[in-house]
């Protein structure tokens, strides 16, 4: 007897648009879906309006989930959530990194604690409504996953998924990657989905609407500091590589202190302060306007510069620590000594850069043809070949 089962996918329903149109199109495609949405956040406290985001989201989910006829139901990640995204963050800034809690929500939550409960729900895949392609070669005839780039440009999310491992791409649908943003809209607005015409979220992964000081203020305590200007025509940016390699002197940062520039205003604490960070600072009077060019939280002094084209913001290079090296592509993963010419991008929607990976054993070192401004550590650096994200890393 055939067994005529439909392969079961579990969408990952967020209330927004996109996932809407996921869960439409897997079920013209034939799969039986089934709607789950992911309550992640339970405090409504940092939140920056009345309203309450998840349970406005959850009910729309619900109703698309109603309209499609597929069943919902939401499930409580809030305690995964805190453990694996929340406490990291605030490991992060205290430290003096700025973490990006969207890539990690991706590899440890959605991809990770949702795909688990997917399978053990008997589904064969998870979806999402990310703007990001996946395909499948043979190489040796073994199955290998490619992660591609939406063909949206103005929309493509494979950024966020930088840190998927084949095992999960293995189980990952991404249904809109072929499809332009409006596309997507004019799909919901034909099936008459209560979703077509609402707004983006701007919030953190699936928490809504925070504000990021108040969210780290819970935590870390305000302390009062100095704002510490550095001219541009400072001396620190004369150093010359004398006996460094290349790569070291490329990917290193300025080291300052408080004697190379003067006392411009206070702060409130370093760690709610981020490289390149221009808002915030309630410094005036100056011609042009200030960027932070470091956080020393150790000494809880921010370094500043004026104008977007201060020296101390731009570097050439970075380096990603060993154990942070992630390949999506295992295969081509570099030997020690190896270097690789790509593409890359430090930030999400920042046009890809060219560049060249070394693989020595300090770790991965990513050289940039073009100086790149605000290179930040703790987010992630992702590298490319054509629309392929070969892997990524956290900049160390």
């Amino acid at each position: 007897m055939q067994n005529n089962k439909k392969p079961r996918v579990i969408v990952g329903l967020s209330g927004g648009v996109d996932s809407s149109v996921t869960a439409y199109l897997l079920k013209e495609q034939g799969y039986e879906v089934i709607g789950l949405f992911m309550k992640n956040w339970h405090d409504d406290s940092v939140t920056i309006s009345d309203e309450c985001p998840w349970l406005d989201d959850s009910n729309d989910a619900m109703l698309v989930a109603d309209k499609l006829n597929i069943p919902f139901q939401t499930i409580d990640l809030s305690e995964q959530y805190k453990e694996r995204i929340v406490n990291y963050m605030f490991k992060e800034y205290e430290a003096g990194r700025t973490p990006n809690p969207d890539v990690l929500c991706n590899r440890e939550i959605k991809f990770d604690v949702f795909l688990d409960i997917a399978l053990s729900l008997g589904a064969d895949y998870v979806a999402t409504g990310h703007y990001a392609r996946r395909n499948t070669i043979k190489i040796n005839g073994k199955t290998t996953y490619q992660l591609l780039a939406g063909k949206d440009n103005n929309k493509d999310q494979s950024y966020f998924l930088c840190q998927l491992s084949q095992d999960q791409l293995a189980k990952s649908l991404f249904p809109i990657g072929d499809l332009q943003k409006s596309e997507v809209r004019a799909i919901a607005k034909e099936q008459g989905l209560i979703t077509a015409n609402k707004k983006d979220s701007q919030g953190l992964c699936f928490i809504g609407k925070v504000r990021l000081p108040d969210f780290l203020q819970q935590q870390l305590k305000p302390k009062t500091g100095d704002i510490i200007e550095i001219p541009s025509d400072s001396t620190i940016y004369q150093q010359q590589s004398l006996d460094k390699e290349e790569l070291t002197f490329l990917s290193e940062k300025y080291s300052y202190t408080p004697e190379n520039g003067n006392k411009v205003g206070q702060h409130n604490g370093a760690h709610f302060f981020t490289k390149g960070q221009r808002k915030g600072l309630a410094v005036g009077g100056t011609p042009e306007p200030l960027f932070v060019l470091e956080t020393d939280v150790n000494n809880n002094v921010i370094y500043v510069g004026q104008g977007k084209n201060h020296p101390g913001l731009y570097r050439r290079g970075l380096l990603v620590k060993p154990q942070d090296i992630h390949w999506v592509r295992e295969d081509l993963k570099l030997g020690l000594g190896e270097s690789l010419a790509v593409k890359a991008r430090i930030r999400y929607r920042q046009p890809l850069q060219e560049a060249k990976l070394h693989q020595t054993k300090e770790g991965l070192y990513v050289v940039f043809k073009e100086a790149q401004s605000a290179i930040t550590e703790g987010q992630f650096v992702a590298w490319h070949i054509d629309d392929e994200l070969l892997g990524s890393g956290v900049i160390g």
